[in-house]
């Protein structure tokens, strides 16, 4: 795929890290497919490295999700294109 692609392939999915929640256990990012997702070089108020998102790339596969230990730490949205009012395929 070229360059000018994979730039126009719109994300499949949204993911949000609740950091408060996160204990930086690290799962979600050695399991994230695309690997979008890292440890953050902050520490939340616990003395935790949370994760990140890097804001693209997301597929929505949802692994991250059922990687991670902590309940609610790791929501993901799976977006939906429409197509807009009279385009042609």
């Amino acid at each position: 795929m070229s360059e000018t692609n994979r730039t126009a392939k719109r994300d499949r999915g949204l993911l949000r890290v609740n950091g408060e929640e996160c204990k930086g256990c690290g799962l979600c990012v050695e399991s994230c497919p695309p690997k979008v997702i890292a440890l953050s070089e902050q520490m939340n108020r616990f003395g935790y490295r949370t994760a990140t998102y890097a804001g693209a790339g997301c597929t929505g596969c949802g692994i991250c999700f059922i990687a991670c230990p902590e309940p609610g730490a790791i929501t993901v949205l799976r977006a939906v294109h429409r197509p807009a009012v009279g385009a042609t395929a």
